[in-house]
């Protein structure tokens, strides 16, 4: 059963909303933005805490993931949910946001998120695909001059007291190959950085991209493998990016090379590497992210990888850096905020990306109409039909999948026919969620 209110004589369920405000301002905005609550989770950076604060909005920011039980009977009442890698937004948890218009991803995947069914219900996706690139791309640069000089094992053997001198098998990394696979953003500031160390790089990718530097685009992701003294892994996850590196691929690579992998825990067969490693075929391995990963800090993380030698694992921090998260922070904070306040899609993950101007005039009925619906033939009919009686200044409608996403400025003679709108347009069967903005 879904719950209404009354907001200026007009009502809102559970997945319609009627949104207004002061007459005296020309900003788009909802009703009132203290009625916006949000849900933070994961330690979202104070930043974007700050941003979503100074909105006007209500939020309740937590430094963990939530369990399933929690986080359903804390997602009912929100209106967006911000969360990093741990929290699942799965079918069943968003059958219980009642509320929800958007979530915000402030990390670079959105796989914790069933993105479709969020679109059916008219739940708009945001995430932060690029402002952790260098982070990322330091620790790696990090990682490579650690693996070549067995760092990691030396540092440990100290810590329980063992002084081992040693220089077999501890090189230099200039004149050496690193290997990309995956060449985006991360990628190319990677492939930089270790050119200004005198490293050579060769890269592959499913896509045609141009090289930067000296670097050199590789023919198959094979003759990255054999080729290379270092392989960088920065792939998303996707069915044919499961387990791409597994006991074939590691047996391509030559004998002592090194293995990083700071981009998705299901890119390598763990129980390979680990194989590989102990074996001695590889000369060590740096890990950041694992197949399956603790919700919380503290003790319980096993891995096949533990104690093998001159491996380093470290807890999924590639982006985790004071500048990266303020970033994200803002990137994704601003984003929902123009979600909310204008219906601005611009970035969305899961929806078509529109935007209109502000509206000119401080002339307050003139109010935005944003509407989601079922993407099929007709809809966009009716909701013209609906609005021809008035003067529509301006409109943009676009889709994505099974979704579509329209958003008109219109001008009214009478503030009465705001409400008669606003019903009209949610009333059409395909709708799945109408707002009006002032």
């Amino acid at each position: 059963m879904s719950e209404s209110i009354k907001v200026a004589s007009v009502p809102i369920s559970r997945r319609d909303s009627f949104n207004a405000r002061d007459t005296h301002t020309r900003y788009l905005k909802p009703f009132d933005s203290g009625d916006i609550k949000v849900l933070l989770l994961e330690n979202v950076s104070p930043k974007a805490v700050e941003i979503l604060k100074k909105a006007g909005y209500q939020v309740d920011s937590y430094t963990k993931a939530l369990d399933k039980a929690t986080l359903i009977e804390k997602i009912k009442d929100v209106h967006a949910v911000g969360i990093r890698s741990k929290t699942r937004l799965t079918e069943e948890v968003l059958s219980h946001a009642h509320k929800l218009l958007t979530i915000g991803c402030f990390c670079i995947g959105t796989n914790q998120v069933d993105l479709g069914y969020a679109a059916s219900r008219g739940i708009c996706v945001f995430n932060s695909p690029f402002s952790n690139s260098r982070s990322v791309a330091e620790l790696v640069i990090a990682e490579i001059i650690l693996l070549a000089r067995q760092l990691g094992d030396r540092s440990r053997e100290m810590h329980d007291g063992v002084w081992n001198k040693v220089s077999k098998k501890c090189y230099e990394i200039r004149g050496k190959t690193l290997g990309i696979v995956g060449y985006g953003h991360i990628g190319t500031q990677l492939g930089v950085l270790a050119e200004s160390l005198g490293m050579n790089v060769i890269w592959y990718d499913i896509l045609p991209v141009m090289p930067i530097g000296m670097s050199k685009a590789a023919d198959s992701l094979d003759e990255v493998l054999g080729t290379a003294d270092f392989v960088s892994l920065h792939v998303p996850e996707t069915p044919e990016t499961k387990n791409m590196i597994g006991a074939r691929e590691l047996a391509l690579m030559k004998e002592g090379s090194y293995l990083i992998n700071a981009s998705r825990g299901t890119v390598v067969d763990i129980d390979a590497l680990a194989v590989s490693l102990k074996s001695g075929h590889l000369g060590g391995a740096a890990i950041d992210v694992y197949p399956a990963e603790p919700l919380a800090n503290g003790p319980g993380f096993e891995s096949a990888l533990r104690n093998c030698p001159n491996t380093l694992l470290t807890p999924h921090i590639g982006g985790s850096t004071e500048e990266a998260q303020r970033m994200i922070g803002v990137e994704v904070a601003t984003a929902i905020t123009k979600f909310v306040d204008s219906g601005a899609s611009i970035n969305a993950v899961n929806f078509a990306e529109c935007d209109l101007r502000a509206i000119p005039s401080t002339d307050m009925t003139t109010v935005r109409i944003v509407n989601v619906h079922q993407n099929v033939p007709g809809v966009l009919r009716q909701i013209n039909n609906i609005l021809a009686n008035y003067n529509v200044n301006k409109q943009i409608s676009d889709s994505k999948g099974d979704v579509a996403y329209f958003m008109a400025d219109v001008t009214v003679d009478d503030p009465k026919h705001i409400g008669t709108i606003y019903e009209q347009v949610r009333a059409i069967q395909e709708n799945i969620i109408t707002r009006v903005l002032f």
